[in-house]
């Protein structure tokens, strides 16, 4: 049985997503986050060296990395589907969505979010943490979010799909930043493409049967 190893509010909810648009057969083994640290609990590393999530087993194969894990199943389980065909221009940008979403749009969002704990640092530094953080916003954490919203937002012009006319596995993917730049860098209705995106993502029964399985999602 191919087991998801969940932890809340983390990129293995687009996982239990791909696989129940797949209609897979899977087990879920829960952890929950350090309330401190908000990080993994050690358990994880029992799974994997890194101890992070997702991790999937399925028989002997024991798979990190989001993107690697849809691909994997998709692959495996898809029989043709949430993949375009290869050697088409969807495919080149279905491969293109699959490596962007972690590589050049959540590094960003993720300054933001250390940005934003910087800011609560201890009284005595705090005035000076925040002045630090500020500066880093203002000259490079925001103008690249801008920037690549702005592209994002471009992209879905020509299909509104993120590899083309068709929903595919790159949209699960791109999922996990594109909620998060809603929680923590303004994405709004002023992007109205990537907002109907999103919507129409949200109304997918499998996204819904996902949140309902792996528990209340927050960024």
């Amino acid at each position: 049985m191919l087991t998801v190893h969940h932890l809340n509010n983390s990129r293995s909810q687009r996982v239990l997503w791909m696989l129940e648009e797949l209609g897979v057969p899977y087990e879920i083994q829960r952890y929950e986050r350090d309330r401190k640290t908000m990080l993994a609990p050690p358990e994880l590393r029992k799974v994997h060296p890194l101890g992070k999530s997702p991790v999937v087993t399925d028989g002997d194969a024991t798979l990190a990395e989001s993107g690697a894990i849809l691909e994997y199943l998709v692959e495996r389980y898809g029989e043709g589907r949430y993949s375009p065909a290869p050697g088409t221009p969807e495919h080149l940008r279905y491969r293109y969505w699959m490596h962007y979403a972690e590589g050049s749009l959540m590094p960003p969002l993720l300054l933001k979010l250390v940005f934003d704990q910087v800011e609560k640092a201890p009284l005595i530094v705090r005035p000076v943490a925040k002045a630090i953080s500020a500066t880093v916003k203002r000259t490079f954490i925001t103008p690249n979010l801008t920037q690549h919203l702005n592209f994002l937002e471009g992209e879905l012009k020509a299909s509104p799909w993120f590899a083309g006319d068709r929903f595919s596995a790159a949209d699960v993917q791109m999922s996990f930043p594109v909620e998060a730049a809603v929680a923590r860098a303004g994405l709004d209705t002023s992007r109205p493409r990537l907002m109907e995106w999103l919507k129409r993502v949200h109304g997918r029964p499998a996204y819904q049967r996902a949140i309902d399985k792996g528990g209340p999602f927050a960024l």
